[in-house]
């Protein structure tokens, strides 16, 4: 029996739980522990404030991850992930225009209407590559970074236009500062997702290998795919709708991981999203630290520590191919 794995969960449960412990106890405002359970101050804090912010950071460093190596798995290639195919700066895109045009539609009808827009932006993507000869692995992110540019371009042309650059911002930009309760409840259903990409895993796992593969084993490739890609739209959506874009999440991870444990998702699933909540609390609480009282976004303190290790990973030799 492999114990790997379940070391491996093991130690990186114990890292999310200390890191969980320091997220509730770092902030401006003043906190004490003995007094939790006092219905004092320290308790509303908790309740309102600091126990919000760290599930929603909880939930969408797990949800991402998974989101990530979802991407990797379908599309063969261990250089994307829902930001890198413009998925996310597609959500954005459709959440702008639903505040154009429909300002007043429920916040289920925008989610919605941003899983959508996230939907057709990986399509388009998927489109692109298809015109990439199969050895050209390096030239899928690069192709993703311009596409992605392309359409947050866009975006920004028509926010500036219409003076609502300041919103586009806050939805590009993953920000956890105003997180509290009452305004992270829809990361739940991320949480909902990631544990049905995990039912399907083994499927999704037989797509990544191949239409042969899964044709012989008799499965039907077009239903898990477009499974797997509406959880990614979906996640990628929620997460822009609550607390905006977080880089990187999604490509580092997944290839942390399966440097260690390999491609088998079910195996690695669980690891994954431990792993991604672990890294997104690990940068929330540097972000909080490092100029206090004052805050640095998650996504700029992630989007530094991913971008190096993106870098590196793009100059290094995979260790497992997809």
């Amino acid at each position: 029996m492999n114990t790997k794995p379940l070391s491996l969960n093991l130690t990186n449960l114990t890292v999310l739980a200390v890191l969980c412990a320091a997220s509730l106890s770092v902030g401006v405002a003043s906190f004490n522990w003995r007094e939790l359970f006092d219905m004092s101050d320290s308790t509303q804090l908790m309740l309102v404030s600091r126990l919000p912010r760290t599930l929603a950071l909880v939930l969408t460093g797990a949800s991402m991850a998974v989101a990530g190596m979802i991407m990797q798995i379908l599309m063969r290639n261990r250089f994307v992930e829902p930001s890198m195919v413009g998925a996310s700066q597609s959500a954005a895109l459709g959440l702008l225009l639903m505040a154009l045009f429909a300002p007043s539609a429920a916040l289920m009808t925008k989610m919605s209407a941003a899983a959508m827009a996230a939907m057709a932006g990986m399509l388009v993507f998927m489109a692109l590559i298809r015109r990439l000869p199969p050895t050209a692995q390096l030239m899928v992110p690069l192709v993703g970074i311009i596409f992605g540019g392309v359409i947050e371009a866009v975006a920004t042309f028509i926010a500036y236009e219409t003076e609502m650059l300041q919103m586009l911002g806050v939805w590009q930009q993953g920000d956890f500062s105003g997180v509290l309760m009452g305004r992270y409840e829809l990361l739940w259903l991320t949480g909902i997702l990631a544990l049905a990409a995990y039912l399907i895993a083994d499927q999704l796992t037989i797509v990544g290998l191949g239409e042969t593969v899964a044709v012989n084993l008799g499965l039907n490739r077009d239903v898990i795919l477009w499974a797997g890609l509406i959880i990614v739209a979906l996640i990628t959506s929620l997460v822009v709708v609550t607390v905006g874009n977080i880089p990187f999440i999604g490509l580092v991870v997944p290839n942390i991981i399966s440097r260690m444990m390999g491609d088998k998702l079910r195996q690695s699933l669980p690891a994954v999203a431990l792993l991604g909540a672990s890294m997104v609390l690990l940068c929330d609480i540097i972000g909080r630290l490092v100029v206090f009282p004052f805050e640095i976004p998650v996504s700029v303190v992630f989007g530094v520590l991913g971008t190096a290790l993106f870098l590196w990973m793009l100059l290094r030799k995979p260790a497992h191919a997809v």
